[in-house]
């Protein structure tokens, strides 16, 4: 796992990573303010009423922002990935593995309606353990993360699997190896908690889930 992520931060200066790494940049910050407003719209018209829910809800509307802003950045990232990890995949293999064939894997729709049901679910779990944050924050924070940790490494690995195996396969090939793609899926998720850090995620976080697929767990 850790030599995957390595090779992956050992290619980020890649002539191929350099659109990827402007584009994604782009999107994730305006994802991240985007979802900022958003929240705090919603956090403000609750406050805007009477009675103690709303003085409750205007209480911890700057927490409920922070958690929102940043673990609903995970999906955004995830998504964001989806846009450029074909060209990446692609020249990670070019340098490291020249001697694969071309990728002839799931078809297209096949593979974004992979995606989007990962990223739903995702998406769903964070919004469910928001109110936990709240409540219990360490707890809370822990859970999210682990969310993310899943979320993030098994949607990035099985969208590198897809371009070379069917379904079915890469989702067998994730069960195999999941102690190592959840651990790196959990490096990647604190990563993505770091404003710099987090918008090379899904480039190099796609990256390295190739190496970790052509490598295996070791």
């Amino acid at each position: 796992m850790l030599r995957a992520l390595l090779l992956g931060f050992g290619q980020i200066l890649d002539p191929a990573f350099r659109r990827p790494l402007l584009l994604g940049a782009v999107l994730a910050l305006a994802g991240g303010v985007g979802l900022a407003w958003g929240v705090g719209w919603g956090v403000g018209w609750i406050a805007g009423g009477q009675g103690w829910f709303a003085t409750a809800a205007a209480a911890a509307g700057g927490v409920l922002v922070l958690f929102a802003v940043w673990w609903l950045f995970v999906p955004l990232l995830l998504a964001v990935a989806s846009l450029f990890m074909d060209g990446v995949a692609a020249a990670v293999e070019r340098r490291h593995y020249p001697g694969l064939p071309p990728p002839e894997g799931a078809p297209v729709a096949a593979q974004v309606r992979s995606g989007l049901v990962l990223a739903a679910k995702l998406a769903g779990l964070t919004l469910l353990l928001l109110p936990l944050s709240l409540v219990l924050p360490v707890v809370g924070a822990v859970a999210l993360w682990a969310v993310a940790a899943i979320g993030l490494g098994e949607g990035l690995f099985l969208g590198v699997a897809q371009r070379r195996m069917t379904v079915a396969q890469s989702d067998a090939l994730r069960r195999a190896r999941r102690g190592a793609i959840w651990s790196l899926g959990g490096v990647l998720a604190l990563a993505g908690l770091v404003a710099p850090l987090s918008l090379l995620v899904p480039v190099v976080g796609t990256a390295a889930m190739v190496h970790l697929l052509h490598r295996g767990t070791g």
